[in-house]
């Protein structure tokens, strides 16, 4: 027996705030976290037990679908250009420009199908809906599985880079001591896993299907990691507690205290005894709450109505690039002829799989889902997380959380980093130093 996920839709006072970020509270939380309970008997890839069935899945796209795509990029409405010299205003038309004559004239459409399908895929209902995971196993006897999930506006597309290193160290400067079997899943409404038809898909319910995944493909020891949501299901993973976990690893971390959030949601000055690099985490905070929020906010209150993204790829692109501002810098700058962080080819990966799945609403609806169905609280938080934690702070990610808020909010902090640079994506962005973070922050906890 699975638990099921709540379905409540009773729209308490839970909106978002634009001060504080998006709703996942932890009193909610921890009181909807009980441990979902063992399945009967762990299936392997290609077992048939009802609907526990793991099935093989091939990606393919019709090349009507790559006909429909590229016509729409042509024939892309422009507005004018912006008033100001910067970002200020938004994704600026040089770089959208720029990347739809990418997109038209060089990028390889079925570039796509090939990467996502050189590794093994599948698809097992969990709760009443498809859950779709890439799934490679090491050829090392002693590998530590780890569950990885993207957030938004990523996609499985965000962990391709770092799957060889991680399950084949030995060929990718590692030992063999350092190998992990990889589970990768697509979160509801994502990718190629199913749409919700009704709320009630948010952490909480994600992580109860994250631990029946695991214990599905028969893993009793296992770790799990995220940024962005992926860190909010990995969080609530650690405090449901489910057989099996041993600890987490964050590349976006909640962590700021309770004071400091206060402070930033009444727009207080901040406190006079931060250290330096608490300062900084406070700056970017401070900025993002007042500056970025804004595609969050339409999709925790209205996602039904963002239409235009589902009708224009262009559309689509412009709204997903503008996740927070360095991410958006390092990504005009590619399509500028840049080659730092992510490729042209890197981000219009990630854009074509929301395009060719249909998924910009069915994502969306996650952020409403979890700012209606669960209690209030700041998406940075603590959340008193009690299982091991490893921490790695990329610098301009919207905040590197601060050692010393780490070791606050995680009682039991692994490990800690601070990296030399990196935004928001860190495995897509940064493959190298975010698979040396995964080699050191677990060598702890495996045997």
């Amino acid at each position: 027996m699975e638990d099921k996920p709540t379905t409540d839709t009773t729209p308490a006072a839970r909106a978002f705030s634009r001060r504080e970020g998006l709703k996942l509270g932890v009193a909610g939380i921890v009181a909807s976290a009980t441990p979902a309970l063992a399945a009967s008997a762990t299936q392997q890839e290609g077992a048939m037990t009802g609907n526990s069935a793991i099935r093989s899945f091939s990606v393919s796209f019709p090349q009507a679908d790559f006909d429909d795509l590229r016509r729409r990029i042509a024939a892309t409405r422009w507005p004018d250009r912006e008033q100001v010299n910067d970002a200020s205003q938004g994704v600026q038309l040089a770089t959208t420009q720029a990347l739809a004559r990418y997109w038209t004239n060089e990028y390889v459409f079925r570039r796509l199908e090939a990467k996502l399908n050189a590794y093994p895929n599948f698809i097992t209902e969990i709760d009443g809906l498809d859950i779709h995971f890439i799934h490679v196993r090491s050829r090392h006897e002693h590998a530590l599985p780890m569950i990885v999930t993207h957030g938004w506006p990523g996609s499985i597309v965000e962990q391709l880079k770092i799957i060889e290193p991680l399950t084949d160290p030995t060929a990718h400067g590692g030992d063999a001591s350092d190998a992990f079997h990889l589970v990768i899943p697509s979160l509801p409404g994502y990718g190629f896993s199913g749409k919700p038809t009704a709320p009630g898909w948010n952490p909480v319910s994600i992580a109860h299907a994250w631990a029946t995944l695991m214990q599905r493909l028969g893993y009793t020891r296992y770790v799990a990691q995220g940024g962005d949501w992926g860190n909010a299901v990995s969080e609530v993973m650690a405090l449901q507690q489910p057989p099996g976990l041993l600890g987490i690893h964050t590349n976006m971390a909640a962590t700021v205290p309770a004071n400091i959030s206060r402070a930033l949601a009444f727009h207080e000055a901040p406190p006079a005894d931060l250290t330096a690099e608490e300062r900084n985490a406070w700056d970017q905070l401070a900025d993002f709450y007042g500056k970025g929020l804004g595609y969050a906010i339409e999709m925790s209150y209205r996602p039904q109505t963002l239409y235009g993204i589902v009708d224009s790829p262009v559309g689509l692109a412009a709204w997903m690039i503008d996740h927070d501002i360095r991410s958006y810098l390092m990504i005009a700058r590619a399509f500028a002829g840049g080659t730092e962080g992510l490729s042209r080819d890197d981000v219009l990966d990630n854009v074509t799989l929301y395009w060719l799945t249909n998924t910009a609403i069915s994502s969306a609806r996650l952020y409403w889902d979890t700012t209606n169905n669960l209690p209030a609280g700041g998406f940075f938080d603590v959340r008193g997380v009690q299982l091991p934690v490893a921490v790695s702070a990329f610098p301009e990610e919207i905040y590197a959380a601060p050692r010393s808020w780490a070791e606050r909010a995680y009682p039991k902090l692994i490990y800690y980093n601070k990296l030399p640079r990196g935004t928001h994506f860190a495995a897509w962005e940064q493959p190298d130093l975010f698979v040396s973070e995964m080699r050191e922050s677990f060598k702890s906890l495996r045997r």
